[in-house]
């Protein structure tokens, strides 16, 4: 009697591979391929230039009206505009990284690694700054971001603290947690239910439930796509609220 074992790698081995030499490994080839990708994405849809879009130059300009009309203009507005390269690289890079998870021979997201995330948490993180300071001057920003109106005297220098905590650590700490927990949690569900498949397939009556299984797993890469696009346009749109906020103080 066959008996279902299922042995599921650990996370170590999942998120960790040996360097293939020059200190690259496998991590490192998904963003160098993500950086190529977004480079050659807005070059070729720039070379093109026809009146009417087609093919690469249509899916760059239909996406930087995405990242123009319902991320800068519903955040920030049209003084935002000048941002558009920025957000939109920024979308385009973090969803190539996301989406090789579902690629064979790659099926990881880059950004399961902790690393990245922080760094472009962190850039965000000076962006805001560099932008309040330029815009209101460094007493006015501080004020403006850690002073809300109508707060009574009494509580107002532990609101402020909180505030400062926040515009400080919890912004880049949230921000890059969000995107490396989500794609960490979806490569894991991933990865069991494809353990789970392979091990339907090899022994005997449990290969009934396998279509379900396997079912079950296509719905879920499909699901991962749409993850995949959404932490991009999370981490997008986040960064253009915190520069917005920058641009644009609430009192």
């Amino acid at each position: 009697m066959n008996v279902l074992a299922l042995e599921f790698p650990p996370i170590d081995h999942l998120t960790r591979w040996p360097d293939l030499g020059g200190g690259l490994n496998k991590v490192a080839l998904v963003y160098l391929f993500a950086m190529a990708a977004t480079l050659a994405l807005f070059l070729i849809a720039g070379s093109k230039k026809q009146m009417v879009p087609r093919g690469i130059q249509n899916i760059a300009e239909s996406s930087v009206d995405f990242v123009r009309n319902s991320i800068i203009m519903q955040t920030i507005g049209p003084d935002g505009l000048g941002y558009l390269p920025l957000l939109a690289t920024m979308f385009f890079f973090i969803f190539f990284s996301n989406i090789t998870e579902i690629i064979p021979g790659v099926q990881f997201p880059a950004n399961a690694r902790f690393g990245i995330p922080v760094v472009l948490a962190l850039l965000v993180w000076a962006i805001y700054w560099i932008v309040g300071f330029i815009k209101q001057g460094p007493v006015h920003y501080l004020k403006n971001a850690t002073v809300p109106p109508g707060v009574p005297k009494a509580i107002l220098p532990l609101v402020a603290f909180i505030e400062l905590l926040q515009i400080l650590i919890v912004r880049p700490f949230s921000q890059a947690v969000r995107l490396f927990a989500n794609m960490l949690a979806g490569h894991l569900i991933l990865v069991t239910f494809s353990v789970l498949c392979a091990a339907l397939w090899v022994v005997q009556w449990y290969v009934v439930i396998l279509p379900f299984s396997f079912a079950l797993l296509v719905f879920l890469t499909a699901f991962e796509i749409l993850v995949s696009f959404l932490q991009a346009f999370i981490f997008t749109i986040l960064t253009a609220v915190y520069i917005g906020s920058s641009l644009h103080p609430d009192h």
